[in-house]
């Protein structure tokens, strides 16, 4: 049976979705900050995955990035700023480790991105969009998507945010909400998924 995705203007009408506030992002900076979301996100072994990169305007150029990477567990986001040197090794182990389920949406582009900068393929990323393929959506299910489908909730992306510069030192309320948010609901999403007795992921 083919079905239909749901409109930005259907999802509008929804009650929103209960998205991880701040006193539960952490952007770390130390050494010790990045081993401590390490030791974290190794503990619970599944965790939402997103990258963001600062866009670019010019005709014909290429990203440089990702500038930012996020991982999200039930409880607590860490948003990696790849333009601290610090979080270069922290997020090579993570990467690289195929025992850390990372589920996303869409991540044939930050798979490319990641290679392009590090030269490291990264590993045991789980893609929700052919999920949703197989459920027989008719076009392609993206968060907001998948949001009403799964939760009958609104998730509501701005695009000023969206079109920010990622590769600021200094991220702005808004882009920690964002971020941490997309990798979040992913795996909200994919533990919803998982738990349904009727769905296969």
């Amino acid at each position: 049976m083919r079905k239909s995705v749901p409109t930005i203007l259907e999802t509008k009408q929804l009650p929103d979705f209960n998205y991880l506030g701040l006193d539960n992002i952490i952007v770390p900076v130390t050494a010790g900050e990045f081993a401590a979301a390490v030791a974290h996100i190794e503990s619970v072994k599944l965790v939402g995955f997103d990258t963001e990169s600062r866009p670019t305007f010019e005709k014909g150029k290429v990203s440089d990035g990702p500038h930012v990477v996020q991982f999200a567990s039930e409880n607590q986001a860490y948003i990696f700023q790849l333009c601290n040197p610090e979080s270069h090794n922290p997020l090579l182990y993570l990467l690289a480790a195929e025992d850390i389920k990372k589920i996303g949406f869409d991540l044939g582009s930050d798979r490319k991105l990641l290679l392009k900068k590090f030269g490291i393929l990264p590993r045991g990323l789980v893609d929700l969009r052919p999920v949703f393929k197989k459920q027989g959506y008719l076009n392609t299910v993206g968060i907001r998507a998948a949001v009403a489908i799964v939760f009958n909730q609104q998730f509501h992306k701005a695009k000023h945010v969206t079109m920010s510069n990622w590769g600021s030192p200094i991220l702005t309320p808004n882009q920690l909400l964002y971020a941490a948010n997309d990798a979040y609901a992913a795996l909200r999403v994919y533990l919803q998924l998982l738990n349904s007795p009727n769905e296969k992921v």
